[in-house]
C-alpha cells in the first residue's frame, strides 16, 4: 500500500509542477490552444499516441475484443498502429499543418468555417464537437473503478473526482503545453508498464508458447482453436472494429488538432517514426495481452461481471509493484485523453460556437478567461455523467464511446480529408456529411435503448451496434462528399485557389530550425 500511495503522490505532485513551469506559454490563445505552434516532434507524437489509448482501449476494449476474438484481437492493435497512427501522419500531418496556418484556425470547426467559407459551417461542426465529446469524456472515467477497488479499495467516485481535480488544475493553468509535457510524461509510464506487464501475465502460464497451447484447447462456436487463428471466430466483425478504431482517428478533432501545433515539417517525419513506434508497443501490447482472456475467468463471470471485469482479473495476482505500475498506467492513459478532449471542447465551444454569436471580436484576455472556465464545465459534466452511469447503472450511458466516436468520426473524416487534399468539395457536400454521421449515431442510440426498431437484413446489419454504424457512416460519406459535391459545383469557395497556393509557397522559417544542434550551438 506504501508503495502505491508513493507512486499515485508523486504522479500528482509532478503533474501539478509541470502545469505551474508551463503557466507562461499559456497567455494568449494562440498559446493556451496550441503550444504556439511550436511544438516539438517528441511531444506531438506522445501526445497524438496518449490521446488515442485511454484506459478505455486497455481495461474495456482490450478485455472485451480479446474475449471475442483471442490472439487474432492483436490485428486491432496493428490496425491502431498502421492505420491509426502511421498513415495519418504520413497523409495529414503536413498538409493540416500548412493549410490551418495559412487560414489562421485554430480548431477543427474553425479550419470548416475557413476552408468553406462558411460561418454556419464553423458552428454545426462545434456543436457536433461538444455534443458528442461529452460521453466520450466520461467513458474514461469507468476503465479505473475496478482497478482502484482491487488496489485500494476505494470508491468510484474518490478516483473520479481526483482525477477530474487534477486534470483541470494542470489544464487550466498551464494549456496546451503543460498537456503536451503530461502526455510524453505519461507515455513513457505507458510503454515501461504495458512491457512489464505483457511479460508478467503470460509468466503465469508458463509463457508465451504454454499460454498459446492453452488457448488453443479452447472451444469456440466456430471450432476448436478458433481463438488461436490467424483471424479468429469472427473474421468480419474483426474487421469492422479494426476500421472503427483505426480510421476513425482520422476525423476526431483532439486528434487531427496535434498536427496544428507541431512547429515544423522536419518535426512531423520524426514524429511519424515515434508514433508509429509508440502505437505498436501500447495498443499492440494491450490487445496482444487482452486475447489471452480466456486463460484467467470464465464465460459465467464474463455474463455476470461484464467485459470490464477481464483485464482486472488478469491483473490481480501481480505483486504490489507491478499493480502500482498499472494503476499509474490506467491513470496516465486517462489523464492524457481526458486533457487532450477537454481542452479540444472548451476551445471549440469558446472560439467556434461562442464567439461566432459575439458582434465585437472578444479580446484575448476575455477569450482566456472564458476558456478555462469551459475546460472546469467540461470536466464537471463528464464526471457527474461518469458516477452517475456507475451508481444507477445506466448502461446506454457506457455505449456512448462507440456513439460519439462513430458521430465524430462519420460526420469530420470525410470532409477534412478531402477539404486537405480536393479544392472542389463543397459546403452542401460538408453539411450532408456531418447530418448523415450524426443522425445515423442518434438513431443507432435510440436502437440501442430501444426507442424504436429497425427491420430487413440490411438495417438491421448495419445498426447491430454502434461499430457497425460508426464504420458504415465513415464508408458512406466518403462516397457522399465527392457525389454530392460533383453535383453541387457552383457552391465552391471562391478562395480555394489561393488555399491550395499554400501548399507551394517557400516557407521562410527561423535559422535555428533549419539548423542541427551542434550548428546552432556554434
Amino acid at each position: 500500500m506504501l508503495i502505491k500511495v508513493f507512486l499515485l503522490l508523486a504522479f500528482f505532485v509532478i503533474f501539478i509542477q509541470v502545469g505551474i513551469k508551463c503557466r507562461n506559454s499559456s497567455k494568449n490563445v494562440n498559446g493556451y490552444v496550441l503550444g504556439g505552434r511550436s511544438v516539438g516532434p517528441w511531444l506531438t507524437a506522445f501526445a497524438y499516441g496518449t490521446s488515442y489509448f485511454s484506459a478505455v482501449i486497455f481495461v474495456g476494449y482490450a478485455g472485451q475484443f480479446g474475449w471475442n476474438f483471442g490472439v487474432a484481437s492483436t490485428w486491432i492493435g496493428l490496425g491502431n498502429t498502421f492505420i491509426g497512427s502511421l498513415m495519418p501522419w504520413a497523409i495529414l500531418g503536413r498538409r493540416t499543418r500548412i493549410m490551418t496556418q495559412h487560414l489562421n484556425s485554430k480548431t477543427m470547426p474553425d479550419f470548416f468555417g475557413q476552408r468553406f467559407e462558411s460561418k454556419k459551417l464553423k458552428i454545426a461542426a462545434s456543436a457536433i464537437t461538444f455534443l458528442f465529446l461529452i460521453p466520450y469524456t466520461a467513458s474514461l472515467f469507468n476503465g479505473l473503478s475496478r482497478l482502484f477497488r482491487m488496489a485500494f479499495n476505494v470508491d468510484y467516485s474518490v478516483c473520479v473526482i481526483g482525477m477530474a481535480v487534477l486534470t483541470a488544475l494542470y489544464v487550466i493553468i498551464g494549456g496546451y503545453m503543460a498537456t503536451a509535457i503530461n502526455d510524453f510524461i505519461q507515455g513513457i509510464i505507458m510503454l515501461v508498464g504495458i512491457t512489464a506487464v505483457v511479460g508478467s501475465v503470460l509468466a503465469k502460464n508458463g509463457g508465451f508458447m504454454q499460454s498459446l497451447a492453452l488457448m488453443s484447447e479452447i472451444e469456440s462456436p466456430v471450432m476448436k482453436g478458433a481463438y488461436t487463428s490467424f483471424f479468429g471466430p469472427d473474421p468480419f466483425y474483426l474487421l469492422v472494429v479494426v476500421l472503427l478504431t483505426s480510421l476513425g482517428t482520422w476525423g476526431l478533432p483532439q486528434m487531427v488538432g496535434k498536427f496544428y501545433a507541431i512547429k515544423n515539417e522536419r518535426s512531423i517525419k520524426i514524429g511519424t517514426v515515434i508514433s508509429t513506434f509508440f502505437a505498436t508497443i501500447v495498443a499492440g501490447g494491450c490487445y496482444f495481452l487482452g486475447g489471452f482472456g480466456r486463460l484467467f475467468t470464465t464465460g459465467d463471470l464474463v455474463k455476470a461481471q461484464g467485459f470490464d471485469s477481464i483485464i482486472p482479473t488478469m491483473l490481480s495476482g501481480l505483486g504490489d509493484l507491478l499493480i502500482a505500475i498499472v494503476l499509474i498506467l490506467v491513470l496516465s492513459a486517462s489523464m492524457s485523453t481526458l486533457s487532450s478532449l477537454v481542452l479540444t471542447s472548451s476551445s471549440t465551444l469558446t472560439l467556434d460556437f461562442i464567439n461566432s454569436f459575439k458582434k465585437e471580436k472578444a479580446s484575448e484576455k476575455s477569450n482566456l478567461i472564458v476558456l478555462r472556465f469551459f475546460v472546469a464545465v467540461f470536466i464537471l459534466i463528464s464526471a457527474v455523467i461518469a458516477i452517475v452511469q456507475a451508481k444507477s447503472r445506466v448502461t446506454f450511458i457506457a455505449q456512448l464511446m462507440g456513439i460519439s466516436w462513430g458521430a465524430l468520426s462519420g460526420s469530420f473524416l470525410a470532409p477534412f480529408f478531402y477539404g486537405l487534399y480536393w479544392k472542389k468539395v463543397t459546403k452542401p457536400a460538408v453539411a450532408l456529411s456531418f447530418i448523415f454521421g450524426s443522425v445515423m449515431m442518434i438513431i443507432q442510440l435510440l436502437i440501442s435503448m430501444k426507442i424504436i426498431v429497425v427491420g430487413g437484413p440490411v438495417l438491421t446489419l448495419i445498426f447491430k451496434n454502434s461499430l457497425y454504424s460508426g464504420v458504415f457512416s465513415m464508408l458512406a460519406s466518403l462516397v457522399l462528399v465527392p457525389c454530392v459535391s460533383l453535383l453541387t459545383r457552383k457552391s465552391v469557395p471562391a478562395d480555394v485557389e489561393k488555399m491550395f497556393d499554400c501548399y507551394n509557397q517557400t516557407v521562410m522559417v527561423p535559422v535555428k530550425e533549419i539548423l542541427t544542434d551542434d550548428e546552432e550551438d556554434k
